[in-house]
C-alpha cells in the first residue's frame, strides 16, 4: 500500500509549466515547497504556510493568497494577476523581477490584484512591476 503524496510533494512532482487549476491549499503546510514555474489559476492559498518556499517563475491568476505566510520565500520572477493578497506576510521575500498586475475581465475595476495590508518589510523589490494593483506601493520602512 502506497502512502498518498502530500500537497508539497505533489507540487514538487509536477513538470515545468504545469497548470494547477482550482486547487484548495487553504491552511496547508507548504513550508519549503519547491516548484518548477507552475501556472496556478483560481487556487486558494488562504492562510497557507509557504515560509521559505521556492516559487520562482510561477504564475498566479485569480488566486486567493489572503493571510498566507510567505516569509523568506523566493518569488523571483513570479506573476500575480487578479490575485487577493490582503494581509499576506511577504516579509523578507525575494520578489526580484515580480509582476503584480490585473486581468482584463472587461468590467473595470474587476481583475485587480489587491495587496492591501500585506506586509513587505525586508522584501527585495528590485525590478518589481505593479500596474492595476490595489494597496500598492507597500509602505516603506518595514510594514511589520
Amino acid at each position: 500500500m502506497t502512502t498518498p503524496l502530500t500537497a508539497r510533494q505533489r507540487l514538487a512532482a509536477l513538470h515545468m509549466y504545469a497548470a494547477v487549476k482550482s486547487e484548495d491549499f487553504t491552511g496547508l503546510n507548504l513550508a519549503s515547497a519547491r516548484t518548477s514555474r507552475l501556472r496556478f489559476t483560481r487556487c486558494s492559498f488562504t492562510g497557507a504556510d509557504l515560509r521559505q518556499a521556492t516559487l520562482d517563475g510561477c504564475w498566479f491568476t485569480f488566486c486567493d493568497v489572503r493571510g498566507a505566510d510567505l516569509r523568506g520565500a523566493s518569488l523571483r520572477g513570479v506573476g500575480l494577476a487578479g490575485c487577493d493578497l490582503r494581509g499576506a506576510d511577504l516579509r523578507d521575500t525575494d520578489l526580484t523581477d515580480a509582476t503584480f498586475g490585473s486581468v482584463n475581465t472587461g468590467m473595470p475595476p474587476f481583475g485587480l490584484t489587491d495587496v492591501t495590508g500585506a506586509r513587505f518589510g525586508g522584501a527585495s523589490l528590485r525590478n518589481v512591476r505593479a500596474e492595476g494593483v490595489i494597496g500598492w506601493p507597500p509602505a516603506r520602512g518595514g510594514n511589520g
